[in-house]
């Protein structure tokens, strides 16, 4: 296995490998997840393998989760197809840098995701190393946000623009989750800036040490979380993809965020993407 890194800070693509090869062979295996920890996300050309192997192979991390908003497909659980044609109307909540699911109690370990068709130009994805962003903060701003933490909530995101009964439906159903803003990865220990699209507001900002009159509470917070999401703007922590059919790309969503470039319209892009179940954040 040859391995090209892609920035300085983000994405190796991984050369002579096929993923179905990984199902069954553990060194290999082993081999792809340490450059994952080591790239945070990583990328594999010309691989036409099986909807089965596909879910086999990321069945190798964990259990695999299903959307309830995105369909899957059914004969593969867990395999979320993610579909897009001219004829119905672009997801606005694509274009938008996020981790994915924050709104879960435990949000995906990791996701892996196969293009199936795409246009020739145009589509792209981008993925921000939030390890580096954590790392490059002021250090007033790391003493600031030790303790807090933040609220994630799917019925503003995926819920916004549905009937306020099935938005409260599935409010109910996925109440929002809270996640300190800097997370411990489980793996590497990294401290990794853990705010993202889905973060409503800071939960336990509103202290006497921080707040003089009640009217600072939400400029105060506001403006603080504002600036962290900003953070996965910043060119110099991100890569680039420009997807192919059978394209694949491997991520660590403990420790990224991820933004689908959606200036494609009106071509059609097919994406599968197998979710890993992940652990709750501390």
């Amino acid at each position: 296995m040859k391995v090209e890194q892609l920035t300085c800070s983000i994405g190796a693509e991984l050369i002579g490998v096929n993923l179905a090869d990984a199902v069954h062979d553990d060194a290999l295996f082993g081999e792809i997840r340490a450059q994952l920890l080591k790239h945070r996300v990583v990328f594999l050309r010309d691989q036409d393998i099986t909807r089965a192997e596909h879910v086999a192979f990321a069945r190798r991390f964990g259990e695999l989760e299903d959307h309830p908003v995105a369909g899957s497909d059914p004969q593969h659980p867990g395999l979320v197809q993610i579909y897009k044609n001219p004829d119905q109307p672009m997801d606005r909540y694509e274009n938008a840098w996020h981790t994915d699911a924050t709104w879960r109690e435990a949000p995906p370990m990791g996701c892996v995701l196969r293009c199936v068709e795409c246009p020739p130009v145009g589509g792209d994805t981008m993925w921000a190393n939030m390890v580096l962003a954590y790392e490059n903060l002021p250090d007033e701003v790391k003493v600031k946000i030790a303790d807090l933490r933040a609220r994630h909530s799917i019925e503003a995101s995926f819920g916004a623009a549905m009937p306020i009964e099935k938005r409260l439906a599935l409010k109910a159903m996925y109440p929002d989750a809270e996640h300190p803003v800097v997370r411990t990865h489980p793996e590497t220990g990294e401290k990794v800036l853990f705010v993202n699209a889905f973060t409503t507001h800071l939960s336990n900002y509103h202290t006497p040490e921080r707040v003089r009159f009640g009217q600072d509470a939400n400029p105060g917070a506001s403006e603080l979380l504002r600036y962290l999401i900003s953070q996965a703007y910043i060119p110099e922590y991100q890569v680039r993809w420009r997807w192919k059919p059978n394209s694949i790309a491997i991520w660590d969503n403990r420790s990224t965020q991820h933004y689908a470039v959606m200036d494609y319209p009106p071509c059609h892009r097919k994406m599968e993407r197998a979710g890993i179940i992940g652990d709750k954040t501390y």
